[in-house]
């Protein structure tokens, strides 16, 4: 999978490779934002009022914002005024006032113009930064490389990994001072399957954001759901350090993450409906064919009413989204990042006043109340249960998206053996 976000607009989101037919590659998601949702689990409570500007086209590398028109918050807070004939009300408008919108792209132009509202940083992202020949984050990268703690390491390997985990934090730290709202920093996929190590990671990301003046409440960090993965997130969160779950591509999976206390966990609708249209023999896919329904919209609204009968904390994201009719599909949900052909598409179909209104929300807390699971489904899983019910089609895109990140974190550290030592060091 992974080839390398270079700053222009692609999807991104960092995420995966195969053995079949590679997945698409995960979203980094960008800026897109006319206005701040009126609260947000990605914004601290403090930043969470603002106004922001309409699509950006081009340029400096950010990523994970959150799109929302006022016209949307009022109508979400039940208060949307009558309309005014000459209204122009888009599609994307009517959505945006249920789910809150993650464009998928992974290029800014300027700040001041396009403001993004939070960020996330990766092996990708550095790759472009390092790609291009002038912009304001390379010095941070450059200072990564001019680190003494790492530069006194004696294996070659351990030092390039101190150089990737500074070059993150330093990246982030830059872009905590350009978003109000939270930066997320991607977790070494090589870490995966060593909770302690994953832990360790986060410390040390978090101690190196602290020497930035960048506080806890800023951060997010994305973290693969294998088991050791889950357990990590959950003695994370119990530090009160927030995580973000991803290749979640089972029930199983996004359960035993929410019972762990994930912040978000994000599952990705159009690579499952990918790897059902090739294979089968999954029961999890199966059951959902067997009830006419697409495997990968009927893993959110089962987790979703998971999450609410059970009243978790956890935010449920939708990722790898191919068309409008997906978006329509997961009304509801807290977050969807979409492609920007599609959001573009959303925004230039324009609705009919009185019709806005009729959009309706496809998931909603009351589905917790009426979704019947089986008594395995309601177990206190552990890292056996979980296993077990995970299924071949989970298995396959988890093992296929961690070899993705795990190539992406070489490409940057041969990069840097290359690069090193940077000018005046």
């Amino acid at each position: 999978m992974l080839s390398p976000p270079i700053l222009l607009s692609c999807s991104v989101v960092p995420l995966p490779i195969f053995t079949h037919s590679p997945p698409a590659p995960i979203p980094t998601p960008m800026a897109l934002s006319i206005s701040t949702p009126t609260s947000s689990s990605l914004l601290p409570a403090s930043r969470q009022a603002g106004r922001w500007s309409p699509l950006a086209r081009s340029a400096k590398p950010v990523s994970f914002s959150l799109w929302r028109s006022p016209l949307a918050a009022r109508s979400a807070a039940g208060n949307a005024p009558a309309s005014p004939v000459d209204e122009v009300v888009t599609e994307l408008d009517a959505v945006a006032g249920f789910s809150e919108i993650v464009p998928d792209t992974v290029v800014f132009d300027d700040f001041e113009r396009f403001a993004p509202t939070a960020a996330t940083v990766s092996s990708s992202l550095l790759l472009g930064i390092s790609g291009l020949p002038d912009t304001k984050f390379k010095s941070a990268i450059d200072t990564a490389l001019a680190d003494g703690e790492c530069n006194a390491l004696e294996k070659p390997e351990d030092r390039m990994s101190c150089y990737l985990t500074k070059a993150l934090a330093n990246v982030g730290a830059e872009l905590a001072q350009q978003v109000p709202g939270r930066v997320s920093t991607e977790i070494d996929a090589r870490l995966a399957y060593d909770t302690q190590g994953i832990i360790q990671r986060v410390h040390e990301l978090v101690n190196l954001y602290n020497q930035h003046d960048v506080s806890s409440d800023r951060l997010l960090f994305k973290i693969p759901a294998t088991w050791q993965g889950i357990e990590a997130s959950r003695l994370l969160e119990s530090e009160g350090i927030q995580t973000h779950l991803t290749f979640v591509y089972s029930f199983a999976q996004a359960a035993a993450a929410a019972q762990a206390g994930a912040s978000v966990v994000q599952i990705f609708v159009g690579r499952l409906r990918d790897w059902a249209r090739n294979h089968s023999g999954d029961p999890e896919i199966d059951e959902a064919l067997k009830k006419g329904e697409d495997a990968g919209l009927a893993l959110a609204k089962k987790v979703y009413a998971y999450i609410h009968r059970n009243g978790y904390k956890t935010k449920l994201m939708a990722a790898a989204i191919r068309n409008k009719q997906d978006v329509f599909s997961l009304l509801g949900i807290d977050y969807i990042i979409a492609p920007l052909k599609i959001l573009q598409s959303l925004e230039e179909s324009v609705t009919d006043p009185d019709v806005k209104y009729s959009y309706v929300p496809r998931l909603t807390p009351a589905i917790g109340k009426t979704y019947e699971f089986t008594e395995e489904e309601l177990v206190k899983w552990d890292q056996l249960s979980l296993a077990a019910a995970m299924g071949p089609a989970a298995e396959e895109l988890l093992a296929s998206g961690l070899e993705g990140y795990v190539n992406q974190a070489r490409r940057v550290e041969e990069l840097f053996g290359k690069i090193w030592p940077p000018p005046n060091v």
